[in-house]
């Protein structure tokens, strides 16, 4: 491959979708997205990938059965807590006002630098759009929450829907966008190199 991607965006849907075809509750799902994101996180950083965009859940996840709920929210805290035993600059970003925040991500909301620092991780959580753009009664707010966080070059979403969902939507306005249909428990390493195949194939103009 002679372009590879600066930033990646990874949208790991089809979890609920994947445990029902296993005969598993939907709840049952989450967990086995964990180690999918770290075989994913080691094929970008060896690739020489520079930054990587997780979507962990979103403010309207949180409006799902309760058990579903905390069971996403606890994937996630064990997603972040193994990726910080990890080469890596990490930051959690997401309305921690809510109720619905992980408490125990609280402390990774400031970005810290993990082993040798290395690859630039941002890990959503608890994230809308209204909250990153500073929303309040129709207004906009000074400053966006993801400030720190660059634009994306590709977007990469399991699961086979076709949409953003809110993802980082000042960050991802060029973002190519390559969908696979696979639910993101059933993760290959021949998504990845799929997608930076057709990747590398984009006419990149940034409307120029």
């Amino acid at each position: 491959m002679t372009r590879i991607p600066r930033h990646i965006g990874i949208i790991p849907d089809g979890n609920r979708r994947w445990a029902l075809s296993q005969g598993l509750n939907k709840e049952d799902g989450y967990d086995h997205g964990i180690s999918p994101g770290m075989d994913l996180y080691r094929i970008l950083k060896d690739l020489g990938v520079e930054e990587l965009t997780f979507y962990g859940f979103t403010a309207d996840n949180t409006k799902r059965p309760t058990g579903q709920r905390l069971a996403f929210s606890r994937a996630c805290v064990k997603a972040v807590e193994a990726l910080s035993g990890e080469d890596a600059s990490l930051l959690v970003l997401g309305n921690t006002k809510s109720a619905m925040f992980p408490k125990e991500l609280i402390p990774y909301t400031e970005r810290q630098t993990f082993g040798t620092g290395g690859m630039k991780i941002n890990f959503l959580v608890n994230y809308s759009f209204e909250w990153d753009l500073g929303f309040h009664r129709g207004t906009l707010g000074p400053r966006m929450a993801s400030a720190d966080v660059s634009r994306v070059d590709l977007i990469i979403r399991w699961g086979g829907r076709m949409r953003l969902s809110g993802f980082l939507p000042i960050q991802s306005v060029y973002s190519d966008i390559y969908v696979i249909r696979d639910y993101w428990p059933d993760f290959s390493p021949q998504h990845v190199h799929e997608a930076l195949a057709w990747y590398e194939k984009q006419d990149v103009t940034l409307g120029g």
